[in-house]
């Protein structure tokens, strides 16, 4: 069995679902930093002039997690937001299917970034056809701080004897320390498929919902490079 595991981002670009499709189990991590001008509050989407940031305004004081940052409802995010996706996207083949979604994710209501994070990536997911099963850290219970110990400790969890790494894990993970735990590390090997797209040349590493507007029900054969 092959757990991965990664942060729960806002609107994932296609690597992220890639992830997610090569698991067994999927654990979205809410209980770790936040990190600050990444991708946990925003992400880009394809416009005329190349591409934009739509991003969710929050209140954070360092050290928080992720579970314990909250989304800044003074600011009108949400009808920016909609103001961008509609102007880029409302002539996209596939507006009619994906647009539901979006009046999901932009509903007010949204007061903590971690359940609107996760409830954007169950759903893009089931949208996607993806079927692997998504668990929230902070519903599992406690793991070790450290961050070898804490992906060794929830792939046992699982009863898994194989953790999904992002490619960028080699040059930071203890790989003996998996290895001795019983675990075997494999490194996701990502290549970013060109489908088309509006506005002139591929933009690639844009949120999955470029891909979705564009593409719709073949969206996932083109993420697992079937066409």
């Amino acid at each position: 069995m092959i757990v991965a595991v990664h942060q729960p981002q806002y609107l994932p670009w296609l690597g992220y679902f890639d992830k997610i499709d090569r698991a067994d189990v999927f654990v979205l991590l809410d209980t770790v930093q936040y990190k600050k001008n990444e991708w946990q509050n925003r992400n880009r989407i394809k416009a005329a002039e190349g591409w934009q940031w739509i991003t969710v305004p929050v209140n954070y004081r360092f050290p928080q997690r992720i579970d314990e940052v909250a989304v800044n409802n003074r600011e009108r995010w949400q009808h920016r937001q909609r103001q961008a996706i509609v102007s880029n996207y409302r002539k996209a083949p596939f507006w009619d299917d994906v647009a539901p979604f979006v009046e999901e994710i932009l509903a007010p209501g949204w007061e903590m970034l971690a359940p609107l994070n996760i409830f954007g990536v169950k759903r893009l997911a089931a949208i996607l056809g993806i079927e692997t099963p998504l668990y929230v850290a902070s519903e599992l219970g406690e793991f070790p701080d450290d961050p070898d110990g804490r992906l060794i400790a929830i792939t046992k969890h699982f009863g898994a004897d194989t953790y999904l790494a992002g490619s960028g894990g080699r040059g930071y993970m203890d790989l003996a320390r998996y290895g001795r735990s019983g675990v075997t590390v494999l490194f996701q090997e990502f290549a970013h498929p060109v489908y088309e797209q509006r506005f002139g040349a591929f933009e690639p590493c844009l949120s999955v919902l470029d891909l979705l507007f564009n593409q719709g029900g073949e969206s996932l054969d083109i993420l697992r490079g079937k066409r």
